[in-house]
């Protein structure tokens, strides 16, 4: 198992930032990649920014390029978000997750923090 704990939410205004943090602990040994999703209030889940274990390689949705960093501390096992120049339509819950090597999804979720942003 692996046990994910997500710190770093909160209230913001427009154009200000946030840094997400996730650290991993149980049998990271097992993890392939990691990421942060989201959802709003009445819309899907979406994936915001994925990290491979290593941190060599990331992704970043279309919404967030530019914005958003993720970066990985390998010695602490944990995942950041860089968030800057946040908008109001980044307010959600905000979730990290980690995908084992021998899953094809997402197997392993935080319990989410919120982030606010006020216009």
């Amino acid at each position: 198992q692996v046990q994910l704990v997500e710190s770093g939410g909160g209230l913001v205004q427009a154009g200000g930032s946030l840094r997400l943090s996730c650290a991993a602990s149980g049998r990271t040994f097992s993890i392939y990649d990691m990421g942060w999703f989201r959802q709003a209030p009445g819309k899907e889940r979406e994936s915001v920014a994925l990290i491979s274990w290593s941190g060599g390689s990331t992704y970043y949705g279309d919404s967030v390029k530019d914005r958003f960093t993720i970066s990985k501390d390998n010695a602490k096992n944990t995942v950041y978000m860089q968030m800057n120049s946040l908008k109001p339509e980044d307010t959600a819950v905000y979730y990290c997750a980690a995908r084992s090597v021998s899953s094809g999804h997402y197997n392993y979720w935080g319990q989410g923090t919120q982030v606010t942003v006020s216009s």
